[in-house]
């Protein structure tokens, strides 16, 4: 649940301008209510606590199909990518996570000279299975915001329920959870020191604007991580293998890695399999300067 003064953060999906809190508060964190532009003059939702900060009528094609996708299994998603991740790419779903999340260069976070938190977001944080590695690579004693944005009601409710029991003495107290969109995030330029993304950019109907956008709220120099489904091209599938990725990305039939898609400044692109199903795209931006992408 966001707090009052985490409103600063945020900026307008429509027109990038800053919000103000109208609405109901407990112990500081927004409950009731509804935030306001004050360029556009756009109001956006707040209920039970959760900001709705995406238009409705903008979710449609492959964003509006996949959503329906995880909001019909939330409480399953997560068990089943652990059992199925072993069963069809002979690595397990521990390996894999891990061999992402070291490119986010977690350790190496240091406390900001502006007298900032820290800040890292996950762009897609489903039912947050990359919570509590967030926290257990962090250096200790640094105190760090962790954000979570999703379109999916269904997954960030099992997220919140996940959260409720892990939080206290495991470092989750600062963990904020939203309804976005990826392709309009609602947050002011350079606002994080960590950007990352796992599972659902090969499924978006711009990915491009959601790689922009992810540039864009990521403070220059920092790492960027996006990992989702490509066949790893040095393997040879087995008809088993081949059937288990085509069912996997049922909707697309060219599930790869975006890097044509990057911007045009970005910088220190690795692009890597994690696993025979999944590549891991790192890169870097060096300024605030818009980026543009072809």
């Amino acid at each position: 649940m966001m707090r009052v003064e985490d409103v600063a953060l945020l900026a307008c999906p429509d027109c990038r301008g800053r919000l103000v809190w109208h609405g109901q508060n407990e112990d500081d964190r927004l409950t009731e209510g509804r935030l306001r532009c004050g360029g556009c003059g756009e109001t956006w939702e707040v209920e039970e606590g959760m900001a709705r900060l995406y238009r409705e009528d903008r979710v449609r094609g492959t964003d509006r199909l996949m959503r329906h996708f995880y909001d019909g299994l939330p409480a399953l998603h997560d068990p089943l990518t652990a059992v199925l991740t072993p069963l069809f790419q002979s690595v397990s779903e521990s390996r894999m996570r891990d061999a992402y999340m070291r490119r986010l260069e977690l350790s190496s976070l240091k406390p900001r000279e502006d007298g900032q938190p820290v800040r890292v977001l996950e762009v897609g944080v489903g039912a947050g299975a990359n919570l509590p590695r967030i926290r257990g690579s962090l250096p200790p004693g640094l105190a760090v915001e962790v954000w979570g944005v999703d379109l999916s009601t269904g997954m960030l409710a099992q997220c919140e329920k996940r959260l409720g029991s892990k939080r206290r003495g495991r470092g989750l107290e600062g963990t904020r959870l939203l309804l976005a969109d990826a392709h309009a995030l609602p947050f002011r330029d350079a606002t994080f020191d960590r950007v990352f993304h796992v599972g659902g950019i090969g499924g978006y109907r711009q990915p491009a604007v959601a790689l922009l956008e992810m540039s864009r709220v990521a403070r220059p120099g920092t790492p960027l991580v996006v990992v989702d489904e490509q066949l790893d091209a040095s393997l040879q599938p087995s008809l088993f293998q081949r059937a288990a990725f085509r069912a996997l990305t049922f909707y697309t039939r060219d599930a790869k890695s975006p890097r044509a898609l990057l911007p045009l400044n970005a910088e220190g692109v690795i692009e890597e399999q994690v696993s025979p199903f999944y590549y891991c795209l790192t890169f870097r931006v060096p300024s605030l300067e818009p980026a543009v992408t072809v």
